[in-house]
């Protein structure tokens, strides 16, 4: 494999599949939080960048090392991303059902609650790590980075959309967001259950 325009563009592309699932989970966060600043989105789209180059690079060196032991693991990583995604929509559903007492009616996202998003929205990038079998190290890590820089525009972009809607959905945001949530923890599930 050689550095070549072929190799930074299938990168770009791949870094918007993966980031679709961040994307729709930032939606849903900056529909929740609507009163989000500008130095927080970056935080939020950047813990989501982070897992999005970390898996694939997991990936690599579990590919390059121990294949039978992660081929075994990914067959939970549906179930995982099932799990973690119906807890975090459950609890925001939960609160945008019964109130949780904020004058904004939206609870800030909490740091174990952005950790569990991002590793839920970006498990299933592990198995990029397959695609890099051929890679030297350098040209994996270059492609993880841009992976993640990918990631971190698009969730830019729906924390953005998500607050844009938010101020109009006002008391409903929460409620959407969960379900946000939930509908992509089952997407997940379904595409890696079917796919295996």
């Amino acid at each position: 494999m050689s550095w070549s325009f072929l190799f930074f563009l299938n990168s770009v592309l791949l870094g918007v599949g993966l980031a679709m699932d961040a994307f729709s989970v930032s939606l849903a966060n900056g529909l929740n939080e609507r009163n989000m600043g500008a130095g927080r989105m970056c935080a939020v789209a950047g813990v989501y960048a982070f897992f999005q180059a970390l898996m694939p690079m997991t990936g690599w060196v579990c590919v390059r090392t121990v294949v039978e032991a992660f081929s075994a693991f990914q067959r939970f990583v549906p179930w995982i991303a099932l799990a973690l995604l119906v807890y975090i929509g459950g609890k925001m559903l939960y609160d945008g059902l019964h109130g949780d007492g904020e004058e904004d009616g939206a609870a800030a996202l909490g740091g174990g609650t952005l950790l569990m998003q991002g590793i839920a929205t970006s498990i299933d990038a592990l198995s990029t790590g397959f695609a890099f079998e051929g890679y030297p190290f350098p040209m994996a890590l270059v492609s993880s980075l841009i992976i993640a820089a990918v990631t971190f525009v698009i969730c830019l972009g729906g924390l953005a959309l998500g607050k844009r809607f938010g101020t109009r959905l006002a008391g409903r945001a929460s409620i959407l967001g969960g379900l946000i949530l939930i509908a992509i923890g089952l997407e997940i599930f379904l595409k890696g259950i079917l796919a295996g």
